[in-house]
């Protein structure tokens, strides 16, 4: 790969923040966005943009045709049996609540419901409102000291009583890559159906939905170095027909009447209301891009990345890193010893760098570890090496500012 090239596709990355170069290593967070995608955006505004579906003119007909083009890439890119097992969502947030608003009609009191110790919110908050409305338990898989999943716990939790397991398959903390596919096969042994959570994998890993046999997969776009504000659920046709609508309005309807109203078949049962049309097509546009490069070249990339920083980072005095899981991707959770993460996230944002401070959306990891938070410098193939000498170069000036 010539990163030098790739790095003139990203328009911000020529910006300076604080008189400094930008080094942007927030990237778990929300990746920045080619010029291709940014381009694709802007041509559907100026060029077709109009509703889409229902419309007979050249303008509607052009935008739903390139926003169904992007639902097939996206099949395409995940191994999908079907264009209309992926729903388009606002985001992972928004797919899991359809999720598991669908099984409050599914669930009964005292049915039990997994998931790991590793989420972020969004995988958690969603299933205790359904266990809240239905009486059902919710069970945790525990963590160890790396960061990994105690898959001998994950034995003993499993029983008839499971309906659901829901995991993320990389942590957004902690960049743990999850055993998915053995997690998927011994929830099905027992009849519990599987949900993923894909956001933080989908840049460095392409999911087989098909081989991986799992009946859920969601990630967002933002991601993917496409747009905020969209995002996908897969599901298997089956899962899928077995749950109601999330929402009600135009597009997901069949028939109304006054009487009864008969719901359209998938995907648009899923979709009610215009969506994000542009996010859509634009959604498709970043995955052309990415496969353009190929993503196992991305990968390999970003783990001489991952490792490289972790030899650096190791190097400084009092630093901790958190989560060492043989498998990971290119996230690396840190703390320096008597600082607090904010302060030196400041510092870093002062000379120019990009990370992400706090608990990330994952309190629990952090009571886990009994911290407040931690530093995340997170990676993707647009950054260099010498960006990490200068992160750490930082990280030694802020140790002397602040001890």
């Amino acid at each position: 790969m010539d990163i030098q090239k790739i790095r003139k596709d990203f328009p911000i990355l020529a910006r300076e923040v604080n008189g400094k170069p930008l080094v942007y290593f927030d990237n778990a967070a929300t990746s920045q966005t080619p010029v291709q995608v940014i381009d694709a955006i802007s041509d559907y505004y100026k060029n077709y943009n109009a509703n889409i579906h229902r419309g007979v003119h050249a303008l509607s007909q052009e935008a739903t045709d390139a926003y169904e083009a992007a639902r097939q890439k996206i099949q395409k890119h995940l191994n999908a049996a079907h264009p209309h097992e992926i729903i388009f969502t606002s985001g992972t947030t928004h797919s899991i609540n359809i999720v598991s608003n669908g099984y409050t009609q599914l669930l009964r009191e005292r049915d039990e419901l997994i998931v790991s110790a590793l989420e972020h919110h969004s995988n958690i908050v969603p299933w205790q409102m359904l266990c809240e409305k239905t009486g059902a338990v919710l069970k945790v898989i525990p963590m160890n000291e790396d960061g990994v999943l105690l898959m001998d716990q994950f034995d003993k939790l499993l029983s008839n009583k499971t309906r659901l397991v829901f995991v993320n398959h990389v942590s957004n903390a902690l960049g743990t890559v999850n055993p998915i596919e053995v997690i998927i096969r011994k929830a099905h042994a027992v009849d519990a159906e599987v949900l993923i959570d894909g956001a933080q994998a989908s840049p460095h890993i392409q999911a087989d939905v098909q081989a991986l046999d799992v009946d859920y997969y969601v990630t967002s776009a933002h991601k993917l170095y496409g747009p905020t504000g969209i995002g996908m659920l897969y599901g298997k046709e089956s899962a899928l027909k077995r749950l109601p609508p999330f929402q009600g309005g135009g597009e997901m309807i069949a028939e109304v009447t006054f009487e009864k109203t008969t719901y359209a078949d998938l995907p648009h049962k899923f979709e009610a209301g215009t969506p994000n049309i542009a996010g859509g097509i634009a959604f498709g546009i970043a995955l052309d891009y990415i496969n353009a490069i190929g993503i196992n070249k991305i990968a390999n990339y970003e783990e001489a990345l991952l490792q490289y920083a972790t030899d650096e980072l190791s190097k400084i005095p009092g630093l901790k890193i958190y989560g060492t899981a043989s498998k990971k991707t290119a996230v690396i959770s840190f703390n320096l010893e008597g600082i607090h993460p904010y302060d030196i996230g400041s510092i870093l944002d002062k000379l120019g760098i990009a990370v992400r401070t706090g608990h990330h959306c994952a309190q629990p990891i952090m009571d886990y570890y009994q911290i407040p938070g931690t530093v995340r410098a997170s990676f993707s193939f647009y950054n260099t090496f010498e960006e990490i000498d200068r992160m750490v170069e930082a990280l030694i000036k802020a140790i002397t500012m602040l001890q």
